[in-house]
């Protein structure tokens, strides 16, 4: 496929293919840790065409906690910032993804933002729905519109490796739960969460994902609303000052692109009104990203002058 950034991106992944030596998959979710480290892949949609550069543009990963975005986006459908925002806050933090520490400290004790794991927890919580499926069928249809894909589900491994390892997730919960920011059964809403972070996509559906909310929750491929303005800013703010863990602030300035990770390897991007990028590769730095990943949008940033500040 021709376009206009055929030839650079092909460019790009071979430069920051380097790095995938220096990081480390997450071997702390037995699933993933199976993954290719030297994995480098890119998709930008632009509205007409996706142009994919090196490795397999089909290659499925699971979102991680990318799909926090997504059940925040849901979450704020389903109740209203009101509610939402009385059982997480909107505050960046330095702290590691899965720290309690702030729990500990906050007063009231809600999570700091819900791009952290705490956080994401109580806005999982917060899915309509009788039973898990009806709140993952909900969940998964709205993955789909966003992406334009009909066939996306969840890895059934991924998630009962996640599920049988998520003791740390397990503590967040019932420290929550102590302090009223959640009612549900623990087992419960875990099993939610982590059908949650195993949905399936590729590059190509992360990109057209990113599309949709740069363009204020347009479908990707037709012209009709999936998620109101107002919650689509609200979605893009968090990625910008949240989505990259507590390397939000430096991602803000050497890329400032309002995007979302996940410790799968995958990263989705949303230039408003302009481009979705999708990108995986699962070798991870310190803070849980992806190594290459931010070299690749580094670069990006640069040559097409993306950042929005």
């Amino acid at each position: 496929m021709v376009c206009r950034y055929g030839d650079d991106l092909k460019l790009m992944i071979e430069e920051v293919r380097q790095y995938t030596k220096e990081g480390k998959v997450a071997d702390y979710i037995p699933a993933i840790s199976l993954a290719n480290k030297s994995d480098v892949a890119v998709a930008i949609y632009d509205g007409n065409d996706t142009c994919f550069s090196e490795g397999n543009s089909n290659q499925l990963f699971t979102l991680q906690s990318i799909s926090k975005v997504l059940t925040l986006a849901l979450a704020l459908m389903d109740h209203g910032e009101e509610i939402v925002f009385s059982k997480v806050g909107m505050e960046p933090t330095g702290d590691p993804f899965n720290s309690i520490a702030k729990l500990e400290t906050q007063v009231p004790s809600k999570p700091l933002n819900p791009m952290i794991n705490a956080g994401a927890l109580a806005v999982s919580s917060l899915i309509k729905g009788s039973s898990n499926d009806e709140k993952l069928d909900r969940l998964l249809s709205f993955v789909r519109e966003l992406s334009g894909n009909p066939s996306i589900s969840f890895n059934k491994d991924v998630a009962k490796s996640e599920y049988d390892t998520a003791d740390l997730n397990r503590a967040l919960l019932y420290f929550m739960k102590q302090h009223g920011v959640i009612s549900d059964d623990i087992e419960e809403l875990l099993d939610f969460y982590t059908k949650q972070c195993a949905i399936e996509v590729n590059c190509e559906d992360l990109a057209k994902i990113g599309y949709a909310l740069a363009h204020q929750g347009e479908h990707p491929d037709k012209n009709y609303s999936i998620v109101p303005t107002e919650i689509a800013r609200l979605v893009k703010t968090f990625m910008v000052t949240c989505g990259m863990y507590n390397a939000s602030g430096e991602f803000a300035i050497r890329v400032g692109i309002p995007a979302k990770s996940g410790v799968s390897g995958g990263i989705v991007g949303a230039v408003p009104g302009s481009i979705g990028i999708g990108i995986y590769g699962p070798a991870l730095d310190e803070k849980g990203n992806s190594i290459a990943g931010m070299k690749l949008l580094q670069l990006l940033s640069a040559k097409y002058r993306l950042s929005i500040f």
